[in-house]
């Protein structure tokens, strides 16, 4: 049986009980007898129950024989619900055992071969076997008796009156029962035929329908009956509360439209001033007094005449205002005039900064170019300063603001991930707001601020985009005249704004982002320049905060210098400046405390106010060593000196490495063996001690990580020396890295290494012949005293670097011969 109008399906429900029969009727049919066999029909979407009286559409070939059958012999017909509604065919194992016998009242052919008929439920029935299956469904069956009552007649009748009030309160409340029906429902007092009734008008699913039908006990299918029911009455009574809501809020909102409609009318009648009308226009005089691009204006306009139009109350109207306010607020012409003297942009940037020459030339020459284009229009640079901590590359943007007379703008990127930090939410979502970008334009209150976004290399992302991504249109100087914020959603122009990025490295940076911008590198500081910075910077500074002056407190040179050299260890001056503030903190408590006279800082004395030295110098080597190779390292904090040692002992050709090294420093360690193998012969090594030896690689302060190829040549040279047994100079450092064929490659971190250097004692420094141009670019001071040794193979590396040259093999003619071509490229700077 079918629902869809080309099959059969259920188009009513109950049209009457056996209340409305005649006695005669009634006790006709409780005396006739069911027959054993009879044809079955399928249903599905309702499940019938006994005196129901429903029409039913048939549709499927074997269902209208099966009806035929029926009205060929006494009009009775099984009438069992289907498993799967969707089952066109309906196996036996697809039909539920338990269903209704059916009287078949009526039956009319349809235009469209289908069979519309009239049933009554007549008794429950169970299939005990399938007899027939084509050309239609045969069963035999057993009638299922009503069951007697399992309960007390007390209980059985509180039972009845508790579903009747239960049916009751729900029509009371919304549910669609015809009166007819609530009627008979009132008048019954049989508990297994009231439960069928209230069954056959709840909207139940067929698998709970065919649950009560398959109850015998009156009882017990009345008890479940009433749990459905109280279930029903649950539902109705949440629907009935969220009407009710929704009708309250609607009569609200009209009450309130009508009461301001008739306010605004008595307030016209009265000659008073509307408030939403002077709201209106207090916001359009500050339209036109923003001086918006014509775009912004029109779209400014627009949202203004909704918002007039709109309950000033709404949840759209506050949007909209918030909206309004952003754009009336931001500096869309509002700009500062640029101080275009050069001399006193060079005394301000020197009053703030120490050294910092290419910085500062840089921003001389953007104030020479711009004073002399004058009122012409130029694009502002975008600098990225990439430097260790603690340099002053924050600082350095507020004096570069104050050098041009602007605001400063300050933003941190690190561990931002969300691309929406960048460019702003749209409005849609609740609680929406404009970009970092357009916040800090609106606080600056200026077109054209020296705009600093910290820590760009450290930008994450995550499914929410890359933010670093979103910086590619701000950060373009073709492309950022025309910003586009989401939250606001018109063009704002960056083209006057001075963007300064700071970075730690540039290598985390995306590289079309870093395309975009003008790196410049800002180096760690020599210990001279730390003196001279703490000097000039520094101590006034501390002097200042901690209200004492230099009758108080004097620092020596030599103290400042140790306090540099075994109190900090560092690229920049944070934690000098913090060791000195700890000793003005001291020194300030004494004073307070009434203590008068001066006290000086000298470096015996330090330990009185900073305890013992927390960093001591790396123990110099006192005699030359077999394995033991003198390395450069670059970190964050500065350049450090690496200590790489080497032995052998009996094995079977191993190699070990420790040190808490990195992948590609252990990868340096292999090429550095490799290539020593590889020139086993040249080198004087036999053959036989690599199949019998195992190496061991180790680089101290084993709990430091470290890694990077620049060990490569260091790491060869340590190597080679225990396996010829030949003395490393002590003080001759090194850097660089080695390939397979013993070439050597160019390096980073030149000036950290080479102050690492200097502090070391080191007096020559082995160099990569294509680091030149990076050595000649270090300052007279610290190249002062080192003997910079340019080396492109291993062959250079190892004649400088061991006591004797290792040339087992080669002829003192080619010997002479390659060291005279090297000659020239060693150099004394």
């Amino acid at each position: 049986m079918k629902t869809d109008p080309k099959e059969t399906g259920v188009t009513a429900v109950a049209e009457g009980t056996p209340e409305g029969k005649a006695e005669g009727q009634e006790r006709e049919e409780s005396e006739r007898k069911l027959p054993a066999v009879i044809p079955v029909l399928p249903v599905r979407d309702v499940v019938v129950y006994p005196f129901m009286i429903l029409p039913l559409f048939v549709g499927r070939e074997k269902s209208i024989r099966a009806v035929d059958e029926s009205l060929s012999r006494d009009r009775l017909i099984l009438l069992v619900a289907q498993k799967d509604a969707e089952a066109e065919e309906p196996s036996p194992e697809e039909i539920h055992r338990v269903g209704t016998v059916a009287m078949i009242m009526r039956m009319l052919k349809m235009a469209d071969g289908r069979v519309k008929v009239l049933v009554q439920g007549v008794s429950r029935a169970r299939i005990t076997g399938f007899l027939r299956r084509d050309p239609f469904f045969e069963v035999s069956i057993a009638e299922i008796p009503e069951g007697e009552a399992s309960a007390a007649g007390l209980e059985v009748e509180a039972l009845i009156r508790s579903v009747k009030e239960q049916v009751q309160k729900s029509v009371n409340l919304g549910k669609g029962l015809s009166p007819d029906v609530l009627v008979i429902i009132n008048n019954l007092e049989h508990a297994g035929r009231l439960a069928d009734l209230v069954a056959s008008n709840l909207d139940l699913k067929v698998d709970q329908a065919q649950e009560i039908l398959e109850i015998t006990d009156a009882v017990a299918r009345l008890r479940r009956i009433s749990e459905l029911l109280g279930k029903e009455l649950e539902v109705l009574e949440m629907q009935q509360k969220i009407q009710s809501t929704a009708r309250e809020e609607m009569d609200k909102t009209h009450r309130e439209y009508y009461l301001r409609e008739q306010l605004k009318a008595i307030q016209r009648e009265l000659g008073e001033t509307d408030e939403r009308g002077q709201e209106i226009a207090d916001l359009q005089q500050k339209l036109d007094k923003a001086k918006m691009p014509p775009e912004v204006q029109g779209e400014a306009k627009t949202q203004l005449g909704r918002l007039s139009r709109m309950h000033p109350e709404s949840a759209e109207a506050s949007v909209i205002r918030t909206y309004l306010d952003w754009l009336i607020e931001l500096p869309w012409s509002r700009g500062t005039r640029d101080k275009l003297s050069i001399k006193q942009a060079q005394k301000i940037l020197d009053e703030d900064h120490y050294d910092l020459e290419k910085v500062k030339e840089r921003i001389l020459e953007y104030l020479a170019v711009r004073k002399l284009k004058k009122a012409k229009k130029m694009k502002g640079p975008i600098l990225c300063f990439v430097g260790p901590p603690g340099v002053g590359k924050t600082s350095l943007g507020r004096s570069i603001a104050r050098a041009l007379g602007r605001k400063f703008v300050r933003i941190s990127l690190g561990g931002v991930r969300d691309e929406a930090e960048v460019r702003g939410h749209r409005r849609t979502y609740i609680g929406a707001l404009p970009g970092k970008i357009i916040q800090g334009i609106k606080q600056a209150g200026s077109n054209n601020p020296v705009f600093m976004m910290d820590e760009v290399d450290k930008v994450g992302a995550d499914f929410r985009g890359d933010p670093s991504a979103a910086l590619l249109e701000v950060l373009d100087p073709e492309q950022n005249a025309s910003f586009t914020d989401h939250y606001l959603g018109v063009p704002f122009s960056l083209s006057d704004v001075m963007f300064i990025t700071t970075a730690n490295l540039a290598d985390p940076i995306l590289p079309a982002l870093r395309d975009r911008m003008e790196v410049i590198e800002i180096s760690g500081y020599t210990e001279e320049e730390k003196l001279m910075i703490a000097r000039k910077y520094l101590l006034p500074r501390q002097y200042e905060e901690h209200g004492i002056t230099e009758k108080h407190l004097q620092f020596s040179d030599p103290a400042i210098l140790k306090i540099i050299e075994n109190y900090t260890r560092e690229a920049g001056l944070r934690n000098v400046e913090r060791e000195m503030a700890a000793i003005c903190r001291k020194v300030a408590r004494e004073v307070a405390e009434g203590k008068r006279g001066l006290v000086r800082v000298e470096p015996k004395g330090l330990q009185r106010f900073l305890g013992p030295p927390k960093f001591l110098p790396e123990a110099e080597q006192q005699t030359d060593e077999v394995g033991i190779a003198t390395g450069l390292a670059w970190t964050q904090a500065g350049g450090d000196i690496l200590y790489v040692e080497a032995t052998m002992m009996k094995g079977k050709g191993g190699l070990i490495l420790t040190g808490h090294l990195g992948d590609v420093m252990k990868e340096s360690a292999q090429a550095a063996l490799s290539y020593a193998r590889a020139r086993a012969a040249a080198l004087g090594i036999r053959e036989e001690v690599f199949a019998k030896s195992d190496l061991h690689v180790h680089v101290p302060a084993g709990a430091i990580p470290k890694d990077g190829p620049s060990a490569g040549i260091t790491m060869a040279t340590a190597l080679i020396s225990a396996l010829t047994r030949t003395k490393v100079r002590r003080d001759v450092a090194m850097t660089g890295e080695v390939t397979l064929r013993g070439k050597v490659l160019p390096v980073g971190g030149i000036k950290e290494k080479m102050l690492a250097a200097r502090r070391a004692g080191i007096k020559t420094v082995l160099v990569p012949t294509r680091n030149d141009k990076d050595v000649k670019d270090l300052a007279a001071n610290i190249r002062r005293g080192i003997e910079f040794v340019l080396v492109d193979h291993m062959d250079d590396v190892l004649e400088r670097a061991l006591v004797k040259p290792v040339r087992a093999g080669r002829s003192a003619a080619i010997h002479a011969g390659r060291a005279a071509a090297r000659s020239p490229r060693e150099a004394r700077v």
